[in-house]
């Protein structure tokens, strides 16, 4: 029976992606499934990138996170939802972001850099990186990963690939979002931990 330091599970963001890899079940051939899904994905990365934005743009409670200016956007910001439209250049900077993120995930080594890069996905979400102005509920986070895994699952099962193949990319996908979502997951947990601290002294 492996021995597993849990408290460095919380603190670790490397020690953590290396067990969830391992008890997953997440290895070097579904890496390399991943990255060979590049030859198709990456080119319907625009496609993607703009469904997610109908979606997110689709209810209020998702499209209000875009009113705030952005970290790192240093252009006009809209005033209201109305004047937030999609091409709006906040909105264009938000997709740039993404359309980045997700050829990263088919084309970066999953090395020390990838797995900071995937644990600040989760952290520029609340208020603890980013604008602090912006928090993003995790049940919002939950749901946007699964229109994006739903996505790249329906990209898979319909693309001109050997079933076995379309079986492999398939599940190396759902392994990588799982610890993905993880990885966002845990900055939520770790956030509402400090702010029950912070309560309990205010408190005495």
């Amino acid at each position: 029976m492996k021995q597993i330091d849990e408290d460095r599970l919380e603190s670790d963001a490397e020690y953590r992606f290396t067990f969830l890899c391992e008890f997953i079940g997440f290895h070097q051939e579904d890496i390399d499934a991943v990255h060979k899904a590049s030859s198709f994905l990456a080119p319907l990365v625009p496609s993607l990138v703009d469904a997610v934005y109908e979606k997110l743009q689709s209810c209020d409670s998702t499209w209000r996170h875009f009113l705030p200016r952005q970290a790192g956007y240093e252009g006009e910001i809209p005033e209201s939802l109305a004047d937030l439209t999609p091409d709006h250049p906040q909105i264009s900077f938000r997709k740039k972001h993404l359309g980045r993120y997700l050829e990263a995930l088919v084309t970066k080594s999953y090395d020390t850099k990838m797995v900071t890069y995937l644990d600040h996905v989760g952290e520029i979400h609340t208020p603890t990186a980013g604008n602090p102005e912006i928090v993003v509920p995790l049940v919002q986070m939950n749901a946007l990963m699964g229109f994006v895994s739903d996505a790249i699952l329906h990209t898979i099962l319909t693309a001109d690939l050997p079933a076995e193949e379309k079986t492999t990319t398939a599940r190396a996908f759902m392994k990588l979002l799982w610890i993905q979502n993880d990885l966002i997951s845990r900055h939520y947990d770790a956030h509402a931990t400090s702010a029950e601290k912070t309560d309990l002294l205010s408190a005495h």
